[in-house]
């Protein structure tokens, strides 16, 4: 089969691209590069030159493949604007455009950040979605629109993962870095509130057995590891695997806003929007869990990496390539 990924230079999208090309499945593989080639330098791949804006470029990587992978998006903008733009426009375009090119196989990846946050008890996909960032809505509204464009014969598969963590990974790579220095920030009290994480290994099987699924339709499923975590437990991992003590530093949800709204302005004057900024900030202090139950009956989807072992691999990598020392 023949593939076009989006979003292959990123975290996510290049171990998606890495795992094509090593498939048997796969023998055409396709990436689109806007810039630099970043983690897929070296890889036997086809390199489409462009970006989700660039009709020429999408239209060569859409033309005689099988299978669409939609990785591309953008996690952090300054407002609803950008990621309207970049999220939900780009993606209707370029379902429309895979439509055109006979193309009726598609993944698009989304985020439990589309659904909302948690109240006692994982997100399902029947549930009603509660995005509380302007990044979830965009996801949303991404969602919503490519439910109004799906033709009858196209099976649209949507992924919504938690929190992502693995190797190349740079934005949970900052709690990381805080603990391998000794000290471990933690929103709340350590036990809530609790979160859903997925090993990017374990999100890269679900997305290539939902490519798989082929029945007429759009389908939405959750991406999770194995159950739910506090910030006490991701803690003690860490620290095991770090070999050093940390100490934690629990910081009441109130005083996550202000610091988030201070590192926003002062960003702001050198020209930056920060990791950590107000919008971030409205999703740390709340629970963010997630089922993979219907993923597990409709895809035969088991996360095969335990808390411990993924965080045991992401520090590995980091300390390899000198990103933790």
């Amino acid at each position: 089969m023949k593939a076009f990924v989006t979003g292959g230079t990123g975290f996510i999208g290049s171990h998606l691209a890495e795992a094509l090309i090593d498939s048997n499945e796969y023998s055409d593989v396709r990436c689109l590069v806007r810039t630099s080639e970043k983690w897929l330098s070296g890889l036997n791949y086809k390199k489409i030159s462009g970006d989700l804006n660039d009709l020429k470029a999408l239209a060569k990587g859409l033309d005689g493949v099988d299978v669409l992978f939609h990785v591309a998006a953008i996690v952090k903008a300054p407002s609803k604007k950008e990621f309207t733009q970049a999220n939900v426009d780009a993606t209707e375009n370029l379902v429309r455009l895979a439509q055109k090119k006979g193309v009726k196989n598609i993944v698009i990846l989304s985020s439990l950040a589309a659904a909302g946050p948690s109240d006692g008890s994982p997100k399902k996909e029947s549930d009603k979605m509660n995005p509380v960032s302007m990044y979830g809505e965009s996801k949303k509204e991404m969602e919503a629109r490519v439910k109004v464009a799906a033709d009858k014969n196209d099976s649209i598969k949507i992924i919504r993962p938690p929190a992502v963590y693995g190797p190349r990974e740079d934005q949970i790579y900052s709690f990381f870095k805080s603990c391998s220095k000794g000290i471990c920030p933690i929103v709340g009290d350590g036990n809530n509130p609790r979160v859903s994480l997925v090993y990017v290994s374990d999100l890269i099987d679900g997305i290539l057995l939902a490519a798989n699924k082929k029945d007429p339709g759009v389908h939405t499923y959750f991406i999770s590891g194995e159950g739910t975590h506090s910030w006490n437990e991701i803690r003690a991992v860490t620290s095991k695997v770090l070999g050093k003590k940390t100490i934690p530093i629990k910081i009441k949800p109130k005083l996550v806003k202000k610091a988030a709204g201070l590192i926003e302005n002062v960003a702001s004057l050198f020209g930056m929007y920060p990791v950590i900024n107000k919008e971030k900030a409205n999703e740390l202090i709340l629970e963010w869990t997630c089922s993979s139950e219907k993923a597990e009956k409709e895809l035969d989807y088991r996360s095969k990496i335990s808390l411990a072992e993924g965080i045991s691999r992401t520090i590995h990598w980091y300390k390899i390539h000198n990103w933790l020392k």
